[in-house]
């Protein structure tokens, strides 16, 4: 029988010394060690070149002795109590960190300069998106690209999606998802940024709201004589924008309307009770019994019994006090409405 060779020695191996690696080496070990436990490690967030020197390292190794190890998992360990502030490498980094926090203006230039692309993985954008946003990208778009939008997304956003596409329309994409098994994932990678890019090639906005909410807003805060002036202006300049306006206008007055009755209860115990005694008293006279009628209504018996005699005790309110009132009455209205506490009723207006 021909004698075998020794096994080559193992760098490690058997060694009660800890071996000297080099830095990817060591970055190898620590990676493989995490993977052994279980650890779900995004290292696909790294750069291509350095996925590929990781997995060739750690494709250039075989055996770690355990001093070896515990002497890496140690520096590693060090390494990390001492850092204090980590930062994103790379403008496209710093640009991620701070979505949302600089104007869009701003990074569209840094990115421009930078050549950057916009996203890295423009799916994670895609899948955000609400299915009012997607639905136009199916409609126009390619059948091919529209089986891959829906294969790409949640389950339950396709079902929805093809729920608002004519039947055939839907039959044709729904068909042409059982051909994308061969699709690449380059080529899905481009299609994302392709849609990504044009569903954000929109014009960029000086407002984060429509003028109908920024004129409804700023006359919900002005005094009703103003109100009725300035309306009444816009009925003789444009009078659909004006009746645009008119139901965005939320008042003491839009109660009744706006609010269902259950919700009353609720809303009078977020309200400051003595403006509400105000504006109850006052009701009458600026022509708004039918609100102070449907709170008093809505409420418990026993409250709105006492409510009534405390108003009947009340001397007249003056017009300003009544203005001060419903302000606050109405200003509390909407930051429950802001808050997700309420849920105004829309306002379509008179049928014909």
């Amino acid at each position: 029988m021909v004698p075998m060779a020794p096994f080559p020695a193992l760098p490690g191996a058997g060694n009660p010394t800890p071996v000297s690696l080099s830095r990817k080496a060591k970055a190898a070990v620590v990676v493989r060690l995490l993977l052994n436990e279980g650890a779900d490690i995004p290292l696909e967030d790294l750069p291509d070149e350095l996925q590929a020197q990781l997995t060739k390292q750690m494709g250039s190794m075989r055996l770690v002795d355990r001093d070896t190890l515990s002497s890496v998992v140690s520096e590693f360990a060090n390494e990390l109590e001492s850092i204090g502030l980590s930062f994103p490498g790379g403008i496209a980094g710093a640009l991620d960190s701070l979505d949302g926090r600089i104007s869009k203006q701003t990074a569209a230039r840094l990115r421009k300069e930078a050549g950057v692309r916009q996203y890295g993985d423009p799916w994670a954008r895609l899948k955000d998106l609400s299915a009012e946003r997607l639905l136009p990208v199916l409609e126009n778009e390619s059948t091919e690209v529209a089986a891959v939008l829906l294969s790409k997304i949640s389950v339950a956003r396709a079902a929805e999606l093809l729920g608002k596409l004519p039947g055939p329309k839907a039959r044709q994409i729904t068909y042409a998802v059982s051909q994308t098994s061969a699709v690449t994932p380059d080529a899905v990678d481009r299609i994302g940024l392709s849609l990504a890019t044009q569903l954000d090639a929109e014009p960029l906005k000086a407002f984060d709201s429509g003028p109908v909410e920024r004129v409804g807003a700023i006359l919900n805060s002005t005094q009703s004589i103003t109100r009725d002036d300035v309306l009444e202006g816009l009925d003789e300049t444009d009078a659909g924008f004006a009746d645009l306006v008119r139901k965005a206008i939320f008042t003491f007055a839009n109660i009744p309307k706006r609010i269902a009755p259950r919700d009353i209860p609720r809303v009078v115990r977020e309200l400051d009770q003595d403006m509400l005694l105000t504006a109850l008293a006052g009701a009458e006279a600026a022509g708004m019994s039918e609100s102070a009628n449907f709170i008093l209504e809505n409420m418990s018996g026993r409250m709105a019994d006492q409510l009534r005699e405390e108003v009947e005790e009340r001397e007249k309110v003056k017009a300003s006090e009544m203005e001060e009132a419903t302000a606050s009455i109405v200003s509390t209205i909407r930051e429950m409405e802001t808050a997700g506490e309420l849920l105004l009723v829309v306002d379509d207006g008179d049928e014909d």
